[in-house]
């Protein structure tokens, strides 16, 4: 068992100065927000690629009509597509440019995750390759688009910025571990504050490969139903402008109170039955806040929605938490968005403090009774200060974020 040491947040935490969103529920915090209080989901009968089996998933519509400015265009990819149009939501380029000229360019980190990329971009390649030679199509530009550093490179020159720049690919946990980046990478006095976030787009390699694994559902994804079937999977993309909190702060302000990571190595593509990685990311996320497990009021569960997956994250919750916290799972809503999916549901968790409210799990039509945590089927009105949110990829990657209310 390994894992990152403590960054020790608590002392001094950053806060989230602002963010932006886009999933299958909609375009900006406010139309986010209302399909979370009107239970509405994003998952749709799956036409993507037109692929030949049955399934639902949180498509974007609009994408492949969508463009890149001219001085762009050698980004352009549908994966790159969805990371312009989050980064356009909610004023977030106004207050980069407040940043920026506070800051400096050069004072600003992008550190950004995804699962695919634009791996799309490449099989669209292929298709098109010479039937002689085999040669792929002149224009394609593997490293502005396939490559998983693309994100962050086009991030980058989006935004005007040119301080340290990354991408991190650690399967489905890969948002969530860049707020952790980030935070070191302030603490050290590398940067002063960061762009952090990231995109995942649906491509046929990630649908033919759920599918060959057998752990997508044909119906919309149920987490935590004792008739789950597994996962389906969404679009998404989210960043978030994470600088040190100023003595000045209001009820609006989210601030990052921990992070915890772990890497529990116990199988490729399977949890530990025991949650035993998931519980350890929990506990140092829990400790870096120094906070009791009692003093958390909303966990986000990772629940994708497969058999051993939400059990092994049953055991851990309730074996850390016990049965007192409510918690849920809001992949019902956007759908298994892979690499975007820590910074979406995080996201999630700082308007569910700023509105007061907890997510319910749409789709889902009861809760398995093996399982002992505190379910959430229906969204309710509730004061949140504190949550929890969780995210766990394929190889034992695990990571757990706190954040809570300033005031």
């Amino acid at each position: 068992m390994s894992g990152e040491q403590p960054l020790g947040l608590g002392k001094s935490p950053l806060m989230l100065s602002d963010f932006s969103i886009v999933t299958s529920l909609g375009a900006g915090r406010e139309q986010t927000m209302a399909a979370l209080r009107e239970g509405r989901s994003g998952l749709v009968r799956c036409g993507f690629d037109a692929i030949p089996f049955k399934t639902y998933a949180g498509e974007i519509a609009g994408l492949d009509e969508d463009s890149l400015p001219d001085e762009l265009a050698g980004f352009d990819c549908r994966n790159n597509r969805l990371a312009a149009l989050a980064l356009r939501q909610d004023g977030f380029l106004d207050t980069l440019a407040a940043a920026r000229a506070r800051y400096g360019a050069q004072r600003i980190g992008v550190f950004a995750g995804t699962s695919t990329s634009g791996i799309l971009q490449t099989e669209r390649a292929y298709r098109q390759r010479d039937p002689l030679s085999g040669k792929l199509p002149a224009g394609f530009d593997y490293a502005r688009t396939h490559n998983t550093y693309s994100l962050a490179r086009f991030v980058r020159d989006m935004l005007g910025l040119c301080g340290p720049a990354f991408t991190v690919s650690t399967a489905c946990a890969a948002t969530s571990k860049v707020f952790a980046n980030a935070a070191r990478m302030i603490a050290t006095g590398i940067c002063d504050a960061a762009v952090i976030g990231g995109a995942d787009t649906l491509c046929a390699t990630t649908l033919f490969g759920f599918h060959a694994l057998d752990v997508m559902a044909d119906e919309p994804c149920r987490p935590f139903d004792p008739g789950r079937r597994g996962i389906s999977l969404g679009e998404a993309a989210g960043f978030v402008l994470l600088e040190r909190a100023g003595e000045r702060l209001d009820a609006e302000t989210v601030l990052l109170l921990g992070t915890g990571e772990s890497s529990d190595a116990y199988h490729m593509s399977s949890p530990h039955p025991e949650g035993v990685g998931a519980r350890l990311a929990m506990e140092r996320a829990l400790g870096d806040a120094g906070l009791e497990a009692g003093e958390i009021d909303y966990i986000n569960l990772h629940g994708t929605a497969t058999l051993v997956g939400d059990a092994a994250e049953d055991c851990a919750v309730a074996g850390l938490f016990g049965t007192g916290v409510p918690c849920s799972s809001t992949k019902g809503f956007t759908g298994h968005t892979l690499g975007a999916s820590g910074v979406a549901e995080a996201i999630i968790c700082a308007l569910a403090i700023r509105h007061g409210f907890v997510p319910g799990s749409p789709h889902t039509r009861g809760v398995d009774p093996a399982f002992r945590s505190r379910y959430v089927l229906s969204g309710h009105d509730a004061r949140i200060d504190r949550v929890v949110s969780n995210s766990f990829g394929f190889g034992g990657v695990n990571c757990s974020l706190v954040l809570g209310r300033a005031t």
